[in-house]
């Protein structure tokens, strides 16, 4: 079968992780466990971004040297994934893995080589939240459309690179559908970016404003290399060039797929592939863009701090239920606003009284009619042609990064199950009709069996609770209702 590579973006270490983050680590997992079934090789990278000034800039503000503060919050992104049953294979570090800072220094020489840098004064307005330039005119009413603060001005003598020289083989890329961007409105959003001509950017910082935190640029230690720069790079150097991982995963692979926020498609659906062409390497595939989850109406945000921190979540509520939350509810186009009170109500909704329910129905009415022994599967039956397509919903809602798409999916066969105990009505079979109930029922299970295999990327624990009460045994719900603690 194929290789799927499936990264998410990495995150500042600013601050303590938040639901959006999550977000981003549950979708890459559901990817790579899907593909997985499927029979498809998988590897899930995912990571920290250390070098970024704003991790300097609060490392000052809490009186801690950088170090301690970044593997201090760098470690808390790294356990998130436990609790939240993420299987990563690979986390990257790109202040403390050498292998980082050695690919960098790799990419960085590789374009240099091609004569895509120059060095020249700059002028402009810096976001320190978005570690970015801003024109003039990308700004909303003078200040930061992600931050909303007012950028600062700034002159420095930084590395350019030649941007402007890859406009056309970038446009190409994502026009052909070489390169997807998912869904079609950030597609065209890159589009319409790149049609408007693009300016070289600024790739380094001066050393200086960091106190010499960050990767030094090859040949000119005066410079750090400019922090997204630097960060895009993990996608290859957590591989190590010219290494077989590298190989297998990235040069030979069938899949590349980033799962990125929207407010960061520029850098990875231009920047980052200026950079690859820059350098030689293959493009990724698939650029899979995901909006944000709002509080209150606000973005979400660590520097703001408006936050819902997961483990809390997780510790209140439980793993399945706060994984659900994300994969169900968060829209694949438009901001979703999070309230615990949604999220009890779709666990309870879906989970406890939608898959527990089934299941449960259906198991109690099998061991009344066959014992300890569940029947055979079947194939053929009413029920399970009638959501036979079940497992292709799933996978082509995936492929285009459509979460609620793909749990919809699920309820509604779900709901196609219980209409077909209903109408049946099984337990009204009597003796006489015992080939017809053991018919019914031998349907109806298999279905069960069917819907809790193509739950397992979504909730992997609870969908093995629902099989192994498929198979017979005898066990607590699988989906108990949420009581608030």
């Amino acid at each position: 079968m194929g290789r799927r590579y499936v990264t998410t973006a990495i995150p500042y270490v600013n601050a303590e992780p938040h639901l959006g983050y999550a977000l981003e680590l549950v979708q890459a997992d559901v990817l790579a466990r899907q593909a997985r079934r499927a029979g498809h090789e998988a590897r899930l990278l995912t990571g920290t971004d250390d070098n970024a000034l704003k991790n300097v800039i609060a490392a000052r503000a809490a009186g801690v040297d950088t170090r301690t503060f970044v593997d201090r919050n760098a470690a808390s992104f790294a356990a998130l994934a436990g609790p939240l049953q993420v299987a990563y294979d690979d986390f990257v570090r790109t202040s403390a893995d050498q292998r980082h800072a050695d690919g960098v220094a790799r990419l960085w020489t590789a374009c240099a080589e091609r004569g895509d840098f120059y060095r020249r004064a700059y002028s402009g307005l810096y976001c320190g939240g978005c570690e970015q330039f801003y024109a003039p005119a990308d700004l909303v009413d003078g200040v930061c459309p992600e931050h909303g603060v007012v950028p600062e001005p700034v002159t420095e003598t930084n590395w350019f690179f030649r941007l402007s020289r890859y406009q056309d083989a970038v446009l190409a890329a994502i026009e052909s559908g070489r390169v997807r961007v998912e869904p079609p409105a950030r597609r065209n959003e890159v589009l319409a970016f790149l049609r408007c001509g693009l300016d070289d950017i600024s790739v380094s910082r001066p050393a200086a404003r960091s106190g010499g935190w960050g990767i030094p640029v090859p040949g000119d230690p005066d410079q750090t290399v400019y922090v997204w720069w630097d960060a895009l790079g993990n996608y290859v150097t957590a591989l190590g060039q010219d290494s077989p991982l590298y190989r297998h995963w990235w040069a030979e692979s069938d899949e590349r797929i980033h799962i990125i926020g929207k407010g960061i498609v520029r850098f990875h659906a231009v920047y980052w592939l200026a950079l690859l062409l820059s350098a030689g390497l293959p493009l990724p595939t698939t650029i899979l863009v995901h909006d944000y989850i709002t509080l209150h109406g606000a973005k979400i945000s660590k520097s703001a701090g408006t936050g819902v921190e997961p483990l809390q979540l997780v510790g209140r509520y439980g793993t399945d239920a706060v994984r659900w939350w994300l994969l169900r509810d968060v829209a694949r186009l438009g901001d979703t606003d999070f309230t615990t009170g949604r999220l009890v109500d779709r666990a309870d909704r879906d989970l406890a009284n939608g898959f527990g329910n089934l299941i449960h129905r259906t198991t109690t009415l099998v061991r009344r009619h066959f014992g300890a022994t569940p029947p055979p599967a079947v194939a053929g039956g009413p029920l399970t042609e009638a959501i036979g397509s079940l497992p292709e919903q799933v996978s082509r809602a995936l492929d285009i990064g459509d979460f609620r798409s793909a749990t919809r999916a699920l309820c509604s066969a779900v709901e196609e199950a219980n209409r077909h105990i209903d109408a049946t009505r099984p337990w009204q079979l009597g003796d006489r009709d015992s080939a017809a109930k053991s018919a019914v029922l031998a349907d109806l299970l298999a279905a069960c069996r069917l819907i809790a295999g193509e739950l397992t990327p979504f909730l992997p624990e609870g969908a093995a609770r629902l099989q192994s009460q498929c198979d017979g045994e005898r066990t607590a719900p699988a989906f108990p209702r949420v009581v608030e603690p």
